[in-house]
C-alpha cells in the first residue's frame, strides 16, 4: 500500500503545471506592455453637460452666507504679485513627425509595444511584427515566463509593473493548411505598464513601435476582434 501511494504521488509530480510533451500544444506567454495616458484626455460634451446641471442642482441647495464672510474671504491673500503659467502642448514633436518609435506622442492615450524580428511563437524565422514573447519552458510560473520575455527585449524591469498574476486573455492559433505536422499555439497574454519613465532602450529585434489601440489593431488584422475585446481603453 505504501509503495502504491508513493509511485502515485512521483506520477502526480511529474504532471503538474504545464504539460511540454512533444504531443502537447506550444505555450506561449506574450506581454501586453502599456503606456498610460499622461495627461487627461478632454471631458465627453455630455459628460460636461452633466457637470453643469449637477453643480447648478446643488446650488440652490446651497447654505447661503452673509455678504460680510464673502467680502473678506474675496480679500484673503490678495496681492502685488503675479504667475505666469504656461501648459504644456498636447501635440508634441513625435505627433507632428508621426514617430512611433516615440513615448512623448499621444499623451492623452495609452500606448502598446510592437516589435518586429522573429519570435518563438512563429512556425517559420520570417520576421513578424508581434509582442514580447517567449516559449514557456523550465520557468516556475507562466507569469516568470512573461517576465522573461519582456525583460529580454528592455533588459530591465525596474521601471515596470506586471498588472495580477494571471493572464489577461488567452488565444489558441491551429497551424496551417500545409503545416499540418506543427503543433497548435496556446498564446497567453499578460499586461504589464510603464512606471516612471519616457525612454526604454529596446534590443534583440530589428525595430519596435508604440502605438494606441486604433493603430495596434492595423498590424493584427486577423485577430483585430479578439484584441478589440481584450484591451479596455
Amino acid at each position: 500500500m505504501q509503495r502504491s501511494c508513493t509511485s502515485l504521488a512521483r506520477s502526480l509530480g511529474r504532471t503538474r503545471g504545464f504539460c511540454t510533451s512533444k504531443n502537447s500544444d506550444k505555450i506561449v506567454a506574450s506581454v501586453l506592455f502599456e503606456r498610460l495616458p499622461i495627461v487627461i484626455p478632454k471631458i465627453n460634451p455630455f459628460v460636461y453637460v452633466f457637470q453643469e446641471f449637477s453643480f447648478r442642482w446643488r446650488q440652490q441647495y446651497r447654505r447661503a452666507y452673509p455678504d460680510e464672510f464673502l467680502k473678506k474671504s474675496d480679500a484673503r491673500g490678495k496681492g502685488e504679485y503675479q504667475i505666469d503659467y504656461k501648459p504644456a502642448p498636447r501635440i508634441t514633436e513625435a505627433d507632428e513627425t508621426n514617430d512611433r518609435r516615440s513615448l512623448q506622442r499621444a499623451l492623452d492615450r495609452r500606448l502598446y509595444l510592437l516589435i518586429y524580428g522573429t519570435t518563438d511563437g512563429a512556425s517559420s524565422e520570417k520576421p513578424v511584427w508581434h509582442f514580447p514573447e517567449k516559449v514557456y519552458g523550465s520557468e516556475e510560473t507562466l507569469r516568470k515566463c512573461a517576465e522573461s520575455a519582456l525583460e529580454s527585449v528592455i533588459g530591465d524591469l525596474s521601471h515596470t509593473y506586471f498588472v495580477g498574476n494571471a493572464p489577461m486573455g488567452h488565444m489558441v492559433i491551429q497551424p496551417a493548411e500545409n503545416e499540418k505536422d506543427l503543433l497548435s499555439l496556446k498564446r497567453f497574454f499578460f499586461k504589464s505598464q510603464v512606471i516612471a519613465t519616457s525612454k526604454f532602450k529596446i534590443e534583440k529585434c530589428e525595430d519596435f513601435v508604440w502605438v494606441t489601440k486604433d493603430e495596434l489593431l492595423e498590424y493584427f488584422p486577423e485577430q483585430g476582434e479578439f484584441l478589440n475585446k481584450m484591451i479596455i481603453s
